[in-house]
């Protein structure tokens, strides 16, 4: 018993031997399938390519943009000690007592 898939076939075969403008049209389907195929290819290659060129710039973005902010948070706490350090100077009094002061108020929490 033949299957479908056979039938067809041998109704296109016999159809193309009979009508060389339909073996035409099946050999420029055929060379138009192919190259779609090669051309859908090349799209996806460029895709990937492009994903890559992308996540490499953004990641050095990113970098670059942790490393300013990083360089600021350190340039910051530099000019807190700094501020920290004239204030101690100018007023060496002030400073032991609010030392004090907090010094007390730690251990009166950490008793209860």
């Amino acid at each position: 018993m033949a299957t479908v898939s056979s039938k067809v076939r041998k109704a296109v075969d016999d159809a193309t031997d009979s009508n060389p403008d339909l073996q035409a049209q099946i050999a420029a389907l055929k060379e138009d399938i192919a190259n779609i195929a090669t051309t859908l290819a090349k799209l996806g290659r460029n895709s990937a390519k492009d994903a890559k060129r992308t996540a490499a710039s953004s990641y050095e973005t990113a970098k670059v943009r942790g490393e300013e902010t990083f360089e600021d948070l350190r340039l910051q706490a530099r000019e807190l000690e700094d501020q920290l350090t004239e204030t101690v100077r100018e007023n060496p009094l002030t400073t032991i007592a609010v030392a004090a002061g907090v010094g007390f108020l730690l251990a009166l929490i950490t008793r209860r």
